[in-house]
């Protein structure tokens, strides 16, 4: 279909920024903001709170369908801005911690949990005016997207990063630790059968290591406004 306004894609390893960044463009750009890591975190902790293992395939499998069939994630905007619903539960906070983050590194990697929430993630951004970020939006969630982005930063930064991030909420944070974990989620990413975190040919490599969130957002935002220039201009 022909779209008036691009769909934006931001991909890349986790703590790259994506979801600061993905705020921060969606909020410039007046447009929705669709948080794919959010889904699967969200997953991950259905799976935990039923006592579902990660690694049960099988189980995971049938929870995603079930989530996806009852629409039960859902993202919301409120005073405090955009919140994670999950079946009627506010999650935003519960999914943030390093533990869901590497649940959902290890659901994400299942075949049946992706098919069952890929729906979900495409009717959001149909019709364009819409920013999407995750490991595989620009490869095979949205491959037609007309802005794609390949944000990336060292894995010494992204684990100072996670570190910070750690302190700042009074949990555990070993550095050392956090840069085995970057690096095992980066090989685990980009080797799964399933959308492996790649760069497609066609997305702009945006490396964050030494810019900060306001360059990385103008850079982005700049190009998706070109974009949008073209297709306004479509006939």
């Amino acid at each position: 279909m022909s779209r008036r306004r691009p769909v934006v894609a931001i991909d890349g390893p986790a703590g790259a920024g994506k979801t600061s960044v993905t705020r921060a463009v969606a909020r410039e750009l007046g447009y929705l903001l669709v948080d794919t890591g959010a889904i699967y975190r969200s997953v991950a902790l259905a799976a935990q709170r039923i006592g579902v293992a990660w690694g049960d395939s099988d189980g995971v499998g049938a929870l995603a369908e079930n989530l996806a069939r009852e629409e039960a994630i859902r993202f919301v905007v409120t005073d405090a801005g955009q919140r994670v619903l999950l079946r009627g539960d506010d999650v935003s906070t519960a999914i943030r911690t390093q533990d869901i983050a590497e649940g959902a590194s290890q659901v994400s990697a299942i075949p049946r949990v992706r098919a069952a929430l890929l729906d979900m993630q495409r009717r959001s951004g149909v019709e364009g005016g819409v920013v999407l970020e995750g490991r595989d939006i620009g490869s095979v969630v949205f491959p037609d997207a007309e802005a794609k982005f390949f944000l990336t930063a060292s894995v010494e930064v992204r684990a100072l990063r996670r570190h910070a991030e750690l302190v700042a909420r009074g949990e555990p944070a070993d550095l050392e630790v956090i840069r085995r974990e970057v690096r095992e989620r980066d090989r685990r990413d980009s080797t799964r059968e399933v959308a492996p975190l790649v760069q497609t040919e066609d997305a702009l490599l945006v490396d964050s290591s030494e810019l900060g969130i306001d360059e990385v957002v103008a850079r982005i935002v700049g190009r998706v406004r070109e974009v949008e220039r073209r297709l306004l201009s479509a006939p």
